[in-house]
């Protein structure tokens, strides 16, 4: 429902919510909010409307957010949206791609006020691993838990996103979760030893391999805001290791010929295999004429070891008379590393045509931001709900795909049929995403689906169970198909 339905809750509703979650209800304010000069208050909940003559609107963010400080104000606010029949949105902290974390009319989760972290020498609790490991809440972003990582004694290390900002125990891991040391050790999502959740039922539930491992297994990589409100979740640590990286520049500084250009960029891709199977992960961006590789990660390798790697792609480059500039870079551990800066069948069979469908994005005037990895270098065996074929997994397609669907990416699907597409940077109108995102796992994950969130409590688009519900009414009504 929405507000303005005859059974949206009254004022007084709200405002027993509020008291129940510690006066942490708010007006959820769009990022538009500063183009309104006044105020009005609306009433109930301590609630305001912004009121002015200017053109902002509140768009498709949510009505009212929670700002969660424990468990049971996440409860409380399961609770209430199950019981109003009001659209409920999980927002973490960090970035969404696929605009997961707003929903017209609903009711916001902000779960980012979780700090706590623990951490454990050596892992006695449920399943194999008996290393180091770590309880991290909800809010903790990738940035914080390095620098916390490196205070260890001896420092770690661990999975977490490229980008520093990214929340870590969320819709990350949900989503499979890649970063710069999957290939070394596996996805983000195979590292899980313990899930602290609320369930769609308002339960507060452990989810381990002893104690509710249906669940455990479709929370690592089952799909983000899906099965549960994750409170923290525990993953294994690694001592963190000496470091190296190499950057790559070509661009309109080194040559305005498109043809050396393309040379080289086809050069830099037809090598994928290589950096992954030696345990690197890669980060570029592709425009016009301009490959910016930012970097070559090599984690446990030194500049003589990385430079071996790379090796035939600079005498690729150089026996192609393909211009560029480069810098190798020497690091005593990864976190000193971070603060500076398509399957592999298919890059092997058919790398030509990868590369010739990343040229037709880029000249159709996408922005490609991609990752060579490979996360089935680290943990080719592993239980839990990511696409089995992201263990053959080398680049990931879905930020070109994302564009245009049914030219750039149907380009890129036909060169890499083999592939499987990222649940977290995808495309929301992926003709077929249940395949794409989870394959032979996808029938498992909606019986699971069902069993936890059989009223559909919980929703973000392209996830399991999601095609019984279509957004009407100009993408503002969420309603279930009948």
């Amino acid at each position: 429902m929405l507000s303005g339905d005859k059974c949206w809750p009254a004022a007084s509703t709200w405002s027993k919510l509020n008291a129940t979650i510690g006066g942490n209800l708010q007006v959820a304010l769009p990022p538009g909010a500063s183009c309104y000069n006044s105020l009005k208050d609306e009433g109930g909940a301590g609630g305001y409307q912004y009121s002015t003559s200017a053109t902002c609107t509140r768009g498709y963010y949510g009505t009212y957010v929670v700002l969660a400080k424990t468990r049971q104000h996440i409860k409380a606010t399961i609770d209430f949206a199950r019981k109003n029949n009001i659209r409920l949105v999980i927002r973490n902290t960090g970035h969404d791609f696929m605009g997961r974390s707003t929903g017209y009319g609903s009711l916001v989760l902000n779960t980012h006020s979780f700090k706590d972290v623990t951490w454990h020498k050596k892992w006695a609790g449920p399943g194999a691993w008996k290393g180091g490991a770590v309880t991290v809440g909800a809010g903790i972003q990738g940035r914080e838990l390095w620098r916390l990582a490196n205070k260890q004694s001896p420092p770690q290390a661990l999975v977490t996103g490229e980008c520093p900002t990214v929340g870590f125990a969320g819709g990350f891991i949900q989503g499979g979760g890649h970063g710069p040391l999957a290939s070394l050790y596996g996805l983000a999502a195979d590292q899980a030893l313990s899930f602290d959740v609320v369930t769609a039922s308002g339960e507060i539930l452990p989810a381990n391999a002893v104690q509710n491992p249906s669940l455990f297994w479709a929370l690592k990589g089952g799909g983000p805001s899906t099965f549960a409100a994750v409170i923290s979740v525990t993953v294994k640590t690694f001592p963190d290791l000496p470091s190296a990286a190499v950057t790559l520049s070509i661009n309109s500084t080194h040559t305005t010929d498109v043809e050396v250009y393309w040379k080289g960029v086809n050069a830099f891709h037809a090598l994928a295999n290589r950096y992954v199977e030696n345990g690197m992960f890669v980060y570029y961006e592709l425009l016009p004429l301009r490959l910016h590789v930012h970097p070559f990660v090599g984690p446990n390798m030194t500049a003589a070891q990385i430079t071996e790697v790379v090796k035939p792609l600079f005498d690729k480059l150089d026996a192609e008379e393909v211009p560029y500039s480069s810098e190798t870079l020497e690091f005593p551990t990864f976190f000193d590393l971070t603060l500076l800066i398509y399957t592999r069948e298919d890059m092997r069979v058919n790398a030509t045509a990868v590369n010739a469908a990343q040229r037709l994005a880029v000249e159709n005037g996408a922005f490609i931001v991609g990752h060579i990895v490979g996360p089935g270098t680290g943990a080719p065996k592993v239980n839990n709900a990511i696409h089995p074929k992201w263990r053959k997994q080398l680049v990931s397609k879905a930020e070109a795909q994302r564009i245009v669907t049914n030219v750039i990416g149907k380009a890129l699907r036909e060169a890499a049929p083999n592939g499987a597409a990222y649940v977290n940077e995808g495309d929301l109108e992926e003709p077929n995403w249940q395949t794409e995102y989870w394959g032979s796992n996808y029938p498992r994950l909606l019986r699971l689906k069902k069993q936890y969130d059989p009223l559909g409590v919980f929703y973000a688009r392209t996830t399991p169970g999601t095609e019984d519900w279509d957004i009407i009414d100009d993408g503002t009504r969420l309603c279930r198909k009948i």
